[in-house]
């Protein structure tokens, strides 16, 4: 590989020789930030009015707490990317990418707001240390002429990600929901005692209500299926932020790849 010092030395080195390794390793850590930010931002709300009865506005308030992280930390990171290798940076912005989503992997029926925020929150610490300090080290060893088309390919790397990792967590939810419910499904059988239990509780529940046996185990019947459909929509969203973890995760290695740059010059503007 040519130092980046040679080619101040020889203008005769093509630059691009020595960018492919750096912009397409930014590229990557950019698809797997966009993939994180847009999927999260469209199945968390979806799943809390889905599965958890919220309402469109505590869905959107679930996701409040992280974006006022998020302000602050544009603030701070600024600063710190002129000081901070722009790798090590987006490596501890990947770190807490992963961390976020792997503690959503905890989710449960008795989840609760701040349980979903503190996620989020976690997630807005992250994405700042990724996204601009990505800007600084995906210049480097590009031409001056060629960082506005550096700058739009890195922001359509940001967009592509995003719809891949949008449908990524769709295609996840509908199979795995598919998958687990018929796992579940196994153990909804009357030689079960779990079960035989469940539906004499819930029979004898709806009796008190309705007055009607009949009426009573027909809800109860209803009430457990429904309860297996939630149960198998819930571990397909575990799925879905399993998999967010593990493109998070895979982005820190491609992060610590990235040369180190020139630190206290100036940046091109980011489209």
């Amino acid at each position: 590989m040519i130092p980046w010092e040679m080619t101040r030395k020889n203008p005769m080195i093509d630059i691009r020789t020595v960018a492919t390794r750096q912009f397409g390793a930014c590229l990557a850590v950019m698809m797997a930030t966009g993939a994180i930010l847009l999927a999260t931002t469209q199945f968390l709300p979806q799943l809390v009015q889905q599965d958890f009865a919220y309402t469109a506005t505590w869905a959107g308030l679930v996701l409040t707490p992280g974006g006022l992280v998020t302000v602050v930390m544009m603030v701070i990171v600024g600063p710190l990317s002129g000081k901070a290798q722009p790798k090590y940076l987006i490596a501890v912005g990947a770190s807490f990418c992963a961390i976020s989503m792997w503690s959503m992997t905890g989710l449960n029926a008795d989840s609760g707001f701040w349980f979903f925020s503190h996620s989020r929150m976690l997630l807005g610490v992250g994405l700042p240390l990724i996204f601009i300090p990505i800007m600084t080290a995906s210049y480097d060893g590009v031409p001056a002429n060629k960082t506005d088309q550096a700058s739009a390919i890195i922001n359509a790397a940001r967009n592509t990600g995003g719809s891949i990792g949008v449908s990524l967590g769709t295609n996840i939810i509908a199979h795995r929901e598919q998958f687990h419910q018929s796992r579940l499904a196994e153990a909804v059988i009357p030689s079960s005692a779990a079960y035989n239990d469940a539906l004499q509780r819930a029979t004898h529940f709806f009796t008190e209500h309705s007055g009607s046996l009949a009426q009573a185990q027909q809800r109860a019947f209803a009430w457990i299926g429904a309860q297996v459909q939630a149960q198998a929509s819930l571990l397909a969203y575990v799925d879905v932020f399993w998999t967010l973890m593990l493109i998070s995760a895979a982005a820190i290695p491609l992060a610590l790849i990235l040369r180190s740059v020139k630190l206290g010059g100036s940046r091109p503007m980011a489209h």
